[in-house]
């Protein structure tokens, strides 16, 4: 199989090169990013997009952007916090670029010695985060396999592969592990509206890992299940509350009612990063709201009226009722939920302060 690595370090490693994921499926071109204006608008617009990757791309982004040898060490830090609140405020509702970027600057906190010492335990931090990462998308593969088998259809929406994070993806990864054993798994995915994330990444990913891919338009998912049958339904997450309510891309909502209702089972695939055991349930996450000229258009040719009142939210939220079980680097873990902080899933909250 041939999986393509979406983040990584430049060749200098003072910058980072991503896939630019909106170019594709019609070419593959890499970006260096080697300031933090690039970092943020490739973050917000989506050149480099799936919680883990943009989790990746922002603590990467933070030790790569700062200044060598020309601060002290409190400057540094205080420079370090300032660009942090301003890479998390890309994209609010994945938890896992918060999580990256404060981890990050907790290594910088609690290193002793002068701002060299900092930034160089910051860039072995950030390492680190990518390292694990693509441990973290094996073992969540491994997990994950168990709830397939051969000649399996499954049905996915938006993009939880390698595009998406360090490794071999979220949802993805039990198919490929599937695949590195020599089963067939038939994979249906949802196109994935506004931006196409399904049918311009998911299926360019899978057809060049050699996997079978059928796209169809998000509200052909129901039909799919009655008239053809699916076996399984299996997506990512950007934020998971403690209750296993699940934020992902706006349309997983009604897929999972869709499954309900067709008997299929519903699965969500998410590193234990996206586990947010301060967000109570659902009903706390903050959901993103996004330009209306992604829905007014598509790739520049208007398919709206120029000045039509538009609803856009980037995520939906579905209900822990309606999933059939989360698989994480931990396991398969199946409801009631209980993602807090007694059940020790998540690092405690590191509160970014500009100074």
């Amino acid at each position: 199989m041939d999986i393509i690595q979406s983040v990584r370090w430049t060749d200098d490693g003072a910058g980072v090169r991503i896939i630019d994921q909106r170019r594709l499926p019609g070419e593959l071109v890499e970006r260096d990013l080697r300031t933090l204006e690039e970092l943020c608008a490739a973050i917000r617009t989506l050149a480099v997009r799936g919680a883990p990757a943009i989790g990746i791309a922002g603590a990467m982004g933070l030790v790569a952007l700062l200044p060598n040898g020309r601060l002290t060490r409190d400057a540094l830090l205080a420079l370090a916090r300032r660009n942090a609140a301003t890479i998390c405020a890309t994209r609010p509702t994945a938890v896992n670029l918060s999580w990256a970027v404060e981890r990050v600057l907790r290594c910088g906190d609690r290193t002793m010695g002068d701002a060299a010492a900092v930034l160089a335990a910051m860039r072995v931090e950030a390492n680190a985060i990518l390292d694990e990462d693509r441990e973290m998308c094996r073992r969540i593969g491994e997990h994950g396999v168990s709830l397939l088998r051969d000649g399996m259809r499954v049905l996915t929406h938006c993009n939880a592969g390698a595009l998406a994070t360090g490794g071999i993806g979220t949802a993805l990864a039990p198919i490929y592990v599937g695949r590195e054993r020599g089963w067939r798994v038939d994979v249906f995915v949802d196109e994935s509206r506004p931006l196409l994330q399904g049918s311009r990444l998911t299926a360019w990913e899978l057809r060049r890992a050699g996997i079978p891919v059928t796209v169809l338009a998000d509200g052909m998912a129901a039909s799919l299940m009655r008239e053809r049958g699916v076996d399984l339904c299996i997506v990512g997450a950007d934020r998971i509350a403690a209750n296993g309510d699940v934020a992902n891309k706006i349309g997983t909502y009604g897929l999972a009612i869709a499954a309900r209702h067709h008997g299929v089972p519903f699965v969500v695939a998410a590193p234990t990063s996206t586990l947010d055991p301060s967000t109570s349930t659902g009903d706390d996450i903050v959901i993103e709201q996004r330009t209306p000229e992604e829905v007014r258009c598509i790739a520049g040719v208007p398919t709206a009226p120029v000045d039509v009142e538009v609803y856009n939210p980037a995520f939906d939220v579905t209900p822990a009722a309606l999933i059939s079980a989360i698989v994480t680097d931990r396991g398969v873990h199946r409801g009631p939920y209980r993602f807090d902080e007694r059940a020790h899933y998540y690092h405690a909250p590191y509160k970014i302060q500009s100074r």
